[in-house]
């Protein structure tokens, strides 16, 4: 290949500061074989690659692709009949979702985040029923979705050894069932129990099957209440072998505190670092009910941490205290999880919501997200989160060429008055339709909403045809275990949190007196 140009308004190549945004003006950007080379002035660019083809975008600013750090599904839980209960109850819910084609399924939400400028996605799958042939054949669907649309996608597989469905062991809720109920319920958790060689052989023949740019692998510990303590030596002894970083759900919510403690004796973070798990290659998601101890922990150990602000505003998980991990220095990513405030994955809004929810009463700036941090967390930071690490997240010479390209005079019609830096009026006003292009690897995915590799409309309808189908036997089946098995998950958890302390938020957005 040659050196190619694109040039814009401005570029943003990363972040130096949470007030320090790295900003080029009337410039461009050289690229090759799917990497940056370098970016500068557009006039010494064009000097310096002369002949170099150039796509120009006057009136727009380039940014790094956003990383989505962490997500499960396309089709939204909502679209398939779970409401936004509390996560506990939620999971309940789930049961009667619909069979879906994961290759059509993974296309639904990679159009949705393409649209608004995710290049990387961090894809948490789990939950499938067996045998390993039918796991290994959803996976490698979904990976060659990612692989078809050309966005890049890191994927692991998350283990669940124990308490699939509450926070006890699975044999003892299910005798708390109906005898007809207790057994329906056992056959559908023993259909989703692989034995652990069986997920890391999965690791592996993921990894030999899918060697390319655009796919990583890395491994997933479900959450500490669905893997032993020797599951999860296991796995921080197999990814430090394969060299691969791990992604965990830990502490969502409240609940999940308490379930730590009563396993643990101690908190799930100091469980984990007692274990060595903690690190840089560990990523905890949602994180929100660490104590001030174990964000002390987390950031001595540089374990990273990833935000997923609507799903915990949706399932009534709580707010990670996002201010007290940035204070420290800690990684924090941006996921966009099951999907946002507005049942899709809008990067641009999902930024806006980790800016504004944090901001607590007071005069002092430091207290308060910036505009700079919360790209930083969408970008560079989320990128540490991935198996890619440092080859995205900023458009530095030799990491990959992934970018969103957003048409500046367009987001801000009417006016916008210029004491506001570009990059704060962007963040705040900028919409999806706004997009005018999203590079992966150099290469032009997504135009102007319009998908260049695969056909969204023919993809929908095809979706919805399958959808339009009367429920099978299997679905039907399901839809009934849930409606007798919700009421008892609810009855589970009444009094799980009544001997819990008190608490004390980091927060105080209001007050009674």
């Amino acid at each position: 290949m040659t050196v190619s140009l694109v040039s814009a308004r401005w570029i943003v190549t990363g972040v130096a500061d949470r007030h320090t945004p790295v900003i080029h003006s009337d410039a461009a950007l050289a690229h090759e074989n799917g990497r940056v080379i370098a970016v500068g002035p557009a006039a010494q660019m064009r000097a310096d690659y002369p002949g170099a083809t150039e796509t120009r975008y006057p009136q727009h600013m380039m940014l790094p692709g956003f990383v989505n750090s962490h997500h499960h599904v396309g089709m939204t839980p909502l679209q398939l009949g779970s409401p936004d209960y509390a996560l506990e109850l939620w999971f309940a819910s789930r049961l009667s979702a619909r069979d879906i084609d994961p290759y059509l399924d993974t296309l639904y939400s990679a159009f949705e985040m393409l649209a608004s400028g995710v290049t990387t996605v961090q894809h948490i799958h789990g939950w499938m029923r067996g045998p390993y042939s039918h796991v290994h054949g959803t996976a490698s669907a979904v990976l060659n979705a990612y692989r078809d649309i050309g966005m890049r996608a890191s994927y692991c597989f998350a283990v669940r050894e124990q308490n699939r469905f509450v926070y006890e062991a699975d044999e003892d809720f299910c005798a708390r069932l109906p005898p007809d109920v207790g057994a329906a319920m056992a056959a559908h958790l023993k259909a989703q129990a692989m034995p652990f060689a069986d997920f890391m052989q999965l690791f592996d023949d993921l990894v030999a099957e899918n060697r390319s740019e655009l796919t990583r692998m890395q491994l997933a510990p479900a959450n500490l209440h669905w893997v032993s303590d020797d599951g999860l030596l296991a796995m921080k002894e197999k990814a430090d072998t394969a060299g691969v970083p791990m992604h965990m759900h830990l502490l969502e919510t409240a609940m999940q505190k308490a379930y730590a403690k009563r396993r643990t004796g101690t908190t799930a973070v100091k469980h984990l670092h007692k274990l060595g798990l903690l690190g840089p290659k560990l990523t905890l998601g949602h994180g929100v009910w660490l104590t001030e101890e174990d964000i002390e922990l987390a950031a001595h150990t540089g374990t990273c941490i990833c935000h997923n602000c609507s799903s915990n505003f949706r399932l009534r998980s709580g707010l990670l205290p996002l201010m007290e991990y940035e204070k420290r220095g800690i990684t924090v990513g941006m996921g966009l999880d099951e999907a946002g405030l507005n049942d899709d994955r809008d990067m641009l809004q999902e930024l806006r919501l980790a800016l504004n929810v944090h901001r607590v009463p007071g005069l002092d700036d430091d207290e308060v997200p910036s505009c700079p941090q919360v790209l930083r967390m969408a970008t560079e930071h989320g990128a540490k989160t991935t198996a890619f690490g440092a080859e995205i997240g900023r458009l530095d010479a030799g990491r990959y060429f992934d970018a969103v390209v957003i048409d500046f005079d367009r987001a801000m019609y009417p006016y916008q008055d210029d004491d506001i830096p570009p990059l704060d009026a962007l963040i705040q006003r900028a919409k999806t339709q706004h997009v005018a292009a999203v590079m992966v690897g150099g290469e032009l995915v997504c135009e102007n909403g319009r998908f260049t590799r695969i056909d969204r409309d023919e993809t929908l309808e095809k979706l919805a045809q399958a959808l339009s189908k009367p429920r099978t036997d299997a679905e039907n089946h399901r839809r009934w275990l849930r409606r007798e098995v919700f009421p008892q998950v609810k009855n589970f958890y009444r009094h799980y949190l009544d001997e819990e302390p008190a608490r004390e938020p980091f927060y105080g957005n209001s007050s009674r007196r």
